[in-house]
């Protein structure tokens, strides 16, 4: 089962912030290994997929020229909006995985802490279209949290280990960390799209 719009409406509807993004030592820690992260400085055309209130979109907005950030909830689509309001190189946009990505390419697509939300097979189909919009040499960035969910499909790792199933079919693995522990930490992937469908290089 890949979780609904109501589930994370009703979430953003009894709390402004519900996973504390803008107030937690712990997400701004991850937010700056995030953007360490990054291969390159800069990125022209960056999509978000999961953008919550806009946290991590304000700062990936610094890397950017133009950086599009989509959510499935309005409500957070609203907080991220005032939250961003004096950037003006980010657009926000209502869509879900996997079937209301927009179309690229891109050299930047982040995501973050959203697959985890999918079924396996909702996950394979949300890869292929993202790794559809990713432009060759561009960057793929995925950073989930860990320990067990009771309500959600799948864990961080089970993610990753289907993006890391790629490698070698148009993706390169660049760079892996882990944080934390079995109670509060996450992992962290990055990957570079191949020239060749065919080639890690």
């Amino acid at each position: 089962m890949t979780l609904s719009p109501k589930y994370f409406e009703d979430v953003y509807a009894a709390n402004e912030d519900p996973w504390d993004f803008a107030s937690s030592p712990y997400e701004a820690a991850k937010y700056a290994r995030t953007l360490a992260a990054l291969p390159r400085e800069r990125y022209r055309r960056a999509l978000e997929v999961g953008c919550s209130i806009g946290v991590l979109t304000g700062q990936l907005a610094g890397r950017t020229d133009a950086l599009l950030a989509l959510d499935i909830s309005e409500q957070a689509l609203e907080r991220a909006k005032e939250r961003n309001a004096r950037k003006d190189n980010i657009q926000f946009r209502r869509a879900g995985l996997p079937d209301e990505l927009p179309d690229g390419p891109f050299d930047l697509i982040v995501l973050s802490e959203v697959l985890y939300y999918l079924s396996p097979a909702d996950l394979e189909r949300a890869l292929d279209a993202v790794l559809a919009r990713l432009e060759p040499g561009g960057t793929l960035l995925l950073v989930h949290w860990t320990p067990w969910v009771h309500d959600y499909p799948q864990t961080g790792d089970a993610v990753h280990e289907a993006a890391l199933a790629r490698v070698g079919r148009g993706l390169k693995h660049l760079h892996a960390e882990r944080q934390g522990n079995e109670e509060q930490g996450y992992r962290l992937d990055v990957f570079r799209r191949a020239s060749d469908p065919d080639s890690e290089a």
